[in-house]
């Protein structure tokens, strides 16, 4: 099991330039001469022990087992050392109230210094979660900074509680705070387009609410349904200044790869071209895989290096951050978080080969005809 709580791994096997950047075999749609040749890709990566100390109890599915998952996967492709990593920091009481108002914060810290327990029948926080939480909120704001400041081209933060449940009242489905929403938002106040790509199995309700009227951000969710939290229908499409800004494919049980790869061919490459965001931010669940126990979606790892892939392609290196959110079998969690990294890093590992047949492809094509009588494709 590879050591990546408490230290920060080197690109020490892979080859260097003289700026220090790692140079790794990767691929490039637009290289002229096509297929596999050297490239230059940094992967910032953070996770902390903290995470680990968010103990939601032994039978419940988001567990600190799942990071552990992550760190297998990571060496089952070879990453261990081609990873460069950072630490995260706690979001501060300002950058959360941009997603959680009023006294949201101050009532999760006086929960949970008072001993915790249960937030509703799914969610759990103890004393420790509190601190986990600012650093699950706060992973994603060091990464823009580290990749601002030319540290890297993207950043995979391996944090826990994941985040795209939480809504701006309310924490629910697992989740604390919401992670991307802050990050997003954090963005969005400076100016930025972001666009959040959401392919956790269940839909994230809670980040769809926080933009749901915000037409500087927009929301794309991928989910199973009908399944928890029963929100993420095709006629959800945004509100006011966002209306269109929300796209939801609600796929059948047993959807497979090619499903979700035509919506993004069809779907957002168009939406890409036209609105240019300018910077990607992913909730990576890994709920999709088939073995996931309380899912039902058919995705492999290797369907997941496919989307990474393709979601790499929508806006410049230096712009993208991805958040863990869920999986919940370990050895799905650990192939599938394996293969999207490597991918990210230029690496072509796919431990399952990409998946395709499956139920889904009518979600896609209503989504298309809701948004061309709206005007909006």
């Amino acid at each position: 099991m590879p050591v990546l709580f408490g230290r920060a791994p080197v690109a020490a096997p892979c080859d260097r330039d003289l700026s220090g950047r790692v140079r790794l075999r990767g691929y490039d749609p637009h290289h002229e001469g096509g297929g596999q040749y050297r490239v230059d890709v940094t992967v910032l990566f953070t996770t902390h022990p903290q995470f680990l100390a968010h103990d939601t109890g032994p039978f419940h599915p988001e567990r600190p087992a799942r990071l552990e998952a992550v760190a297998a996967g990571i060496a089952a492709a070879g990453l261990t050392e081609a990873l460069v990593g950072f630490e995260p920091r706690p979001a501060t009481a300002s950058e959360i109230a941009l997603v959680h108002p009023g006294g949201f914060l101050e009532r999760l810290e006086t929960f949970t210094t008072s001993g915790g327990g249960n937030l509703d029948p799914d969610t759990v926080a103890v004393p420790a979660s509190y601190e986990a939480a600012l650093l699950a909120a706060g992973a994603g704001l060091e990464a823009v900074t580290r990749l601002d400041a030319g540290e890297g081209d993207v950043a995979f933060c391996a944090v826990r509680p994941p985040g795209h449940h939480a809504t701006p009242t309310r924490s629910m489905g697992f989740c604390l705070l919401n992670n991307v929403a802050v990050t997003a938002k954090t963005l969005a106040a400076r100016g930025e387009r972001v666009l959040i790509v959401d392919y956790d199995a269940h839909h994230g309700n809670g980040t769809q609410d926080v933009f749901y009227a915000d037409g500087d951000v927009v929301y794309v969710s991928f989910h199973e349904f009908p399944l928890y939290p029963g929100t993420g229908g095709v006629p959800e499409m945004g509100d006011g200044d966002g209306y269109g800004a929300t796209i939801n494919f609600p796929l059948p049980s047993g959807a497979t790869g090619d499903v979700y790869r035509t919506a993004m061919d069809h779907v957002l490459a168009p939406l890409v071209d036209d609105w240019r965001p300018t910077w990607l931010l992913v909730s990576a669940g890994f709920d999709g895989h088939r073995r996931d126990p309380i899912t039902g979606l058919g995705l492999t790892a290797g369907d997941f290096a496919d989307f990474t892939r393709t979601l790499s392609e929508y806006v410049p290196a230096g712009r993208q951050v991805v958040f863990l959110e869920g999986g919940y079998d370990l050895e799905g969690l650990a192939s599938s978080a394996g293969a999207a990294l490597a991918t990210m890093c230029g690496e072509d590992y796919r431990p399952e080969a990409a998946t395709s047949g499956g139920p889904g492809l009518h979600v896609v094509e209503a989504v298309q005809m809701r948004r061309h009588e709206a005007g909006l494709a």
